[in-house]
């Protein structure tokens, strides 16, 4: 059997709800929550909060100190090591132009392109349901004091 073929038959077989399955190691990946919030900053998330803004579809090339400022809150060692492992799992792109000091941008490929779309349906859910979400803890709160 070919190599082809075998990758092939394998994705027929892929099956998350085991655990060995190397479809659950990338799904707990992208599911990570700097995961998400990289894939929304490349593919056009402009942080306001706004789901749906003009230009929050346009997937853009972006500095690690334009994603650090965007994304509150992330350490160093893990925006690099987020930005490393998507890089190798193939859903975005480190290009380093030699200027003094060095540049490097990041960019999302078709694949992670693809996945934006998700996420960002992801962030929009949480950022419109917030509220109501945060009712229901104070309600759950209340009854179990």
């Amino acid at each position: 059997m070919k190599a082809a073929q075998k990758r092939a038959q394998a994705k027929v077989e892929y099956n998350a709800f085991l655990a060995e399955c190397p479809s659950r190691q990338l799904l707990d990946r992208i599911s990570d929550k700097w995961v998400v919030l990289i894939l929304c900053a490349l593919g056009g998330g402009n942080g306001s909060g706004q789901p749906g803004a003009a230009h929050a579809d346009t997937p853009k090339a972006m500095r690690y100190s334009e994603i650090s400022r965007l994304l509150a809150g992330v350490s160093q060692k893990m925006l690099t090591q987020t930005l490393r492992s998507l890089e190798h799992d193939g859903l975005l792109t480190r290009t380093v132009t030699p200027t003094v000091p060095v540049t490097v941008s990041y960019e999302l490929t078709d694949l992670g392109l693809s996945l934006h779309h998700m996420t960002r349906g992801l962030r929009n859910w949480a950022q419109t349901h917030m509220a109501e979400v945060l009712a229901h803890r104070e309600h759950y709160d209340a009854r179990t004091s």
